[in-house]
């Protein structure tokens, strides 16, 4: 991945985000995505770069921009594959609650797993705990490996979860050994990306989340050395058709980061829209727009993050 097109990547995100967080807390989900897909598409078609969205906003027949299959950028130079989310947690958005980012993972042609839209079954944690992982293992059997990784007590663990009522079981088998639960209510690729920063205070991410947010995260927890394991779980009966169709035979199967995002080729970006456990939110000043973000790549394994100043004048 060239370190001035995953740069140019960041641009892209920044633009997202922006247009997003126009749209904090006024319960429009859909214009705030809108928004947000729009700006995204924009501006990667001024980057010189030939784009196919892998996995977007859905089938071409149910969105009218950066659906799967779309090409995008101006045709010129690296041949690339895209696994785009303009507005990751568009309730949040909506409602004015924590976490939300417009995220974009890279890599070459036939690198990024093509993931239906779905669930998928997920455990995350950091480089310290990749190796100890099981996600057949029971949760007090994860949680007791990966404090002895991470040298802490089982009681200083904290598990992120998305609030949901499919996760009643989960949240009392870690309340059972003692572990912290930390809920919330959308952003699971933020939730697993941050189980590789130490001071984000999250040790392993846990439950069910939609499959492409796991692909989306797999690609920035490889380059940074964690682990994401993940496992289809359809949603209805129609997902499983749609699953094989993709090259996926065994609805069995475990999918390591490397499996999602293969090689080294990869890059992964993100801008915060609001604040959340990887990145601080857009800020609105009188003349200016400030913006977060960080952005991967994989064949440096460089970790950049990027506090942009961006002054009205130029068309915010």
């Amino acid at each position: 991945m060239d370190r001035n097109l995953a740069l140019e990547f960041v641009r892209v995100t920044e633009a997202a985000a922006i247009e997003a967080a126009k749209w904090v807390g006024r319960g429009e989900k859909k214009k705030a995505d809108g928004a947000a897909v729009l700006a995204m598409r924009k501006r990667f078609n001024q980057v010189d770069f030939q784009g196919t969205v892998v996995i977007g906003e859905g089938e071409k027949d149910e969105a009218p921009m950066l659906y799967n299959g779309e090409k995008v950028g101006t045709g010129h130079g690296p041949a690339m594959d895209l696994a785009v989310d303009p507005l990751e947690c568009t309730d949040s958005v909506a409602n004015g609650r924590y976490n939300a980012i417009s995220v974009i993972a890279a890599g070459k042609r036939g690198s990024l797993l093509h993931a239906p839209d779905t669930y998928m079954e997920k455990i995350a944690v950091g480089k310290q705990a990749a190796q100890v992982i099981d996600l057949d293992a029971p949760v007090k059997d994860n949680l007791k490996k990966i404090a002895r990784a991470l040298g802490k007590k089982i009681s200083e663990i904290t598990v992120m979860v998305l609030d949901r009522d499919r996760h009643i079981k989960l949240i009392e088998e870690i309340r059972r050994v003692g572990s912290r639960v930390r809920l919330i209510t959308d952003g699971d690729v933020s939730a697993a990306i941050a189980t590789c920063f130490p001071d984000s205070g999250i040790d392993v991410y846990m439950g069910i989340g939609g499959s492409t947010e796991g692909v989306l995260a797999a690609v920035a927890m490889k380059v940074m050395g964690g682990e994401i394991l993940c496992r289809f779980k359809p949603k209805k009966e129609s997902d499983i058709a749609k699953i094989k169709a993709a090259g996926v035979k065994n609805l069995n199967r475990i999918f390591t980061a490397e499996d999602m995002a293969k090689g080294k080729e990869l890059s992964f970006t993100a801008t915060g829209v609001i604040e959340g456990p990887l990145l601080n939110g857009v800020i609105f000043e009188k003349q200016r727009i400030i913006t977060h973000s960080v952005v991967t790549r994989g064949v440096s394994g460089t970790i950049r993050y990027i506090t942009t100043y961006h002054h009205y004048y130029h068309n915010y």
